[in-house]
C-alpha cells in the first residue's frame, strides 16, 4: 500500500472513532483529591488521590483546565507550589513550579498556558506566568503593575489575555506575542475582581466583582482596550461566570449567598436560581459540553470567599447538577472536601443549545 493510501486510510479510520467521551474534573482543596464525574451520566467515575504523585496533605488542589481534545488535564497545587499536569489516565505528564498559582486559562491555538495567583499568600507575586503546556517548562512572568492577580481568561481569537486584580480596581490586557501590558481602570468603589469570562464571540468581557455584588460588562470591540459598558445587581458573594454557548446567558455563583444567578445578554436582567440544599458556598462553574446541563461546585465550608485555610467543613463538598430547561436541580453528587474550580471536556461548541434533561 502508498503511503498516500496509508494516510488516507489512516484518516478514515480517525474519522471514524468515536468522540472521547466527556469528564468533568472537580479539586478537592482539603483533601489533596481530585473526583471524576461523568457528565451525561451525572455519576460519579472515580476520585484521584494526588498525594500518590508525592504532594502532601497540604497540596491544595485549586483550578482545574483540560485540552480540548480530553487527552490531559492541569490542576494548580496551591500549597505544593505547583501545576501539574496528567493525562485522561490519571498518570503525571509534568510539572510547573511557581509560587501560589491560582486560576488557569489554556490558550485556544497556542501551547500555552497562563496562570495567575491564588490569594492564600499575604503579598502573592503580581505576575503571570506563562507555560508552555507540551513539557510544562515555565517560559515567562509577566509584571502585571497590581497587586493579587487573581482572575484570568483568554480571548477566543487568541491574542490577548485578560487578568483582573482583586486589590485595586484593574484588569490587565497582555498581548500574547510581544507581553505588552495595557492597564483598564474601572471607577468607583473598590470592587474586588474574582474571575473573568469572555463571550463566545468574543464581543464580552465579564467580570465577577465580590465586594460591590456586581457582575461589570467590558465591550471588546478593541480586545486589546476593554471599554466598560454595564454593571448588574448579583447575589451576595459573586465569584465565577460562564457563558451559554450561544452567549445568551451568563450564569454566575454567589458564594456567600448560597444561590446561582442568570444573567440575560440582551435584556441585561438577572434571575436568582431557586434553592437548594446541595448549595453551600457555590464556588467553581462548568456547562457540559451539549449544554443541557450546568455544574456548580460547592465548598460547604465555614469560611470566607478567599479563606484558602479550609479544615472548617459544614459538610462534604458537592457538585450540583442544574438543567437548564428547567433551571432546577437534577442531581446532587457528594465528592471531597472544599470542592473548588471545577474544568470540563470539552466545551460546549457555539452550536450547544439547551433542551429538555435526560
Amino acid at each position: 500500500m502508498t503511503a498516500r493510501l496509508c494516510g488516507a486510510a489512516l484518516a478514515a479510520l480517525l474519522l471514524q472513532a468515536p468522540p472521547v467521551a466527556a469528564q468533568l474534573y472537580v479539586p478537592n482543596q482539603d483533601d489533596a483529591t481530585v473526583s471524576v464525574i461523568d457528565p451525561a451520566s451525572r455519576r460519579l467515575l472515580r476520585t484521584v488521590d494526588l498525594r500518590r504523585y508525592g504532594v502532601g496533605d497540604n497540596a491544595k488542589p485549586h483550578h482545574i483546565q483540560v485540552e480540548p481534545d480530553g487527552s490531559a488535564w492541569y490542576v494548580t497545587l496551591i500549597g505544593a507550589g505547583k501545576v501539574l499536569k496528567l493525562d485522561r489516565n490519571d498518570r503525571v505528564l509534568g510539572s510547573a513550579g511557581m509560587e501560589v498559582p491560582g486560576l488557569i486559562a489554556l490558550h485556544p491555538s497556542k501551547d500555552l498556558m497562563f496562570v495567575a495567583r491564588s490569594m492564600s499568600a499575604v503579598n502573592p507575586p503580581p505576575r503571570m506566568a506563562v507555560i508552555r503546556r507540551s513539557d510544562m517548562t515555565v517560559l515567562d512572568e509577566v509584571d502585571l503593575l497590581f497587586p493579587r492577580p487573581h482572575g484570568i481568561v483568554v480571548h477566543p481569537a487568541g491574542e490577548v489575555v485578560y487578568v483582573a486584580s482583586l486589590g485595586t480596581n484593574q484588569i490587565a490586557a497582555v498581548g500574547v506575542e510581544q507581553g505588552e501590558v495595557r492597564l483598564v481602570n474601572v471607577a468607583g468603589s473598590p470592587h474586588g475582581f474574582v474571575q473573568l469570562a469572555v463571550s463566545p464571540d468574543g464581543k464580552l468581557l465579564a467580570a465577577t466583582a465580590e465586594l460591590t455584588d456586581s457582575l461589570l460588562l467590558f465591550d471588546l470591540t478593541r480586545p486589546e482596550a476593554p471599554r466598560l459598558l454595564r454593571g448588574v445587581a448579583m447575589p451576595d458573594g459573586p465569584f465565577e461566570p460562564t457563558f451559554t454557548a450561544d452567549g445568551r446567558t451568563i450564569f454566575v455563583t454567589a458564594l456567600n449567598a448560597n444561590r446561582v444567578a442568570a444573567v440575560d445578554t440582551r435584556s441585561w436582567s438577572a434571575a436568582v436560581l431557586p434553592e437548594h440544599a446541595g448549595y453551600g458556598q457555590p464556588h467553581g462553574i462548568a456547562l457540559s459540553p451539549d449544554g443541557l446541563h450546568l455544574f456548580v461546585g460547592n465548598r460547604h465550608q465555614a469560611g470566607g470567599v478567599h479563606d484558602h485555610a479550609g479544615g472548617r467543613p459544614t459538610a462534604p463538598g458537592t457538585v450540583v447538577s442544574i438543567c437548564l430547561a428547567s433551571r432546577s436541580v437534577d442531581t446532587v453528587l457528594s465528592v471531597g472536601n472544599y470542592a473548588a474550580g471545577l474544568g470540563m471536556t470539552p466545551a460546549p461548541s457555539r452550536g450547544a443549545a439547551a433542551g429538555s434533561c435526560s
